[in-house]
């Protein structure tokens, strides 16, 4: 029974390592060919990258794909072209960064308030209301892409960078989840906070939103990193190239420029990265324990 049970656990180690292993290539190779020359890129990639000026042109281009880890000769000319060389890369980091940040805090606050007034008060439309989160947040996001379009062209958005932010900031899922974790709230809790004299606004934000802690820290993580990946919204709602986020720009790097865009992708993981290392047992605590209670 006991060698059953070891070799079980064998095999399920060796499954999640593979997963693991393939998860994390992708994320290892770009940043071991952001260290590449552009020449060395070419000689391993062509067959992938190669394009009709390359082809026809004196650079060497393989015919095979190799797949390297480590590179021949380490060169930093892709972050020196990234950080200095060439504004229009941070200058598509900043939209990303004026784009997300006020998308991240204006669903924060949005959804603390909603949750609040779902988990404490009693309403016949209550439910009927956060039914209607649940059926918008399942939604597929190309099926509201086209109304908030109309409704961007309508109050005359279109190209200003509030036709990104409304949509994102009015995102059902943080109220979702919220909700599920204030529900969780002892109502002893709320009713001692009413002995002692407590107002209203004095339990939102002295009882109710320090016990939120984590699940707000969860929100704040999983928001960010979704629209700072964020693609489709920036180009259908922003027509000038000049305030399109770097999630855009990336994809239309072309194939003379594939280090360059191995290193800026490495920089482009940088925030999202550091956000989640830092908050990481807020994040897995905040959504065991929001999944955890029946709303």
């Amino acid at each position: 029974m006991g060698k059953k049970r070891y070799i079980g656990r064998t095999i399920l180690f060796l499954l999640a390592a593979v997963f693991a292993v393939g998860f994390l290539m992708p994320t290892v190779l770009t940043l071991s060919n952001s260290f590449m020359a552009q020449s060395e890129i070419d000689s391993n990639y062509g067959m992938v990258f190669r394009d009709a000026r390359q082809s026809s042109g004196n650079a060497y281009v393989s015919d095979s794909v190799n797949l390297k880890l480590i590179p021949d000769k380490v060169s930093f000319i892709q972050y020196i072209v990234v950080l200095f060389r060439s504004p229009d890369y941070i200058l598509k980091l900043w939209n990303s960064i004026i784009l997300v940040l006020p998308i991240v805090i204006a669903q924060v606050g949005i959804a603390s308030f909603a949750a609040y007034s779902f988990s404490r008060y009693q309403s016949r439309f209550k439910n009927v209301i956060f039914f209607s989160y649940i059926i918008l947040m399942l939604m597929p996001y190309q099926v509201t892409t086209v109304p908030n379009y109309l409704v961007a062209n309508w109050t005359g958005l279109i190209n200003t960078r509030w036709a990104v932010i409304f949509p994102g900031a009015f995102a059902p899922f943080s109220v979702f989840l919220l909700t599920k974790f204030m529900r969780r709230i002892p109502v002893s809790l709320i009713e001692a906070a009413k002995l002692d004299g407590a107002s209203e606004w004095q339990i939102f934000t002295g009882v109710c939103l320090p016990q939120c802690r984590s699940a707000l820290y969860s929100i704040v993580i999983l928001v960010f990193i979704d629209y700072w990946n964020m693609v489709e919204l920036p180009i259908i709602m922003l027509n000038e190239a000049d305030k399109q986020p770097l999630s855009v720009y990336l994809s239309v790097i072309n194939a003379g420029e594939v280090g360059v865009a191995f290193a800026i992708a490495v920089v482009y993981m940088i925030p999202p990265l550091l956000l989640f290392l830092h908050g990481e047992e807020a994040l897995v605590e905040g959504i065991t324990h929001s999944g955890s209670v029946k709303g």
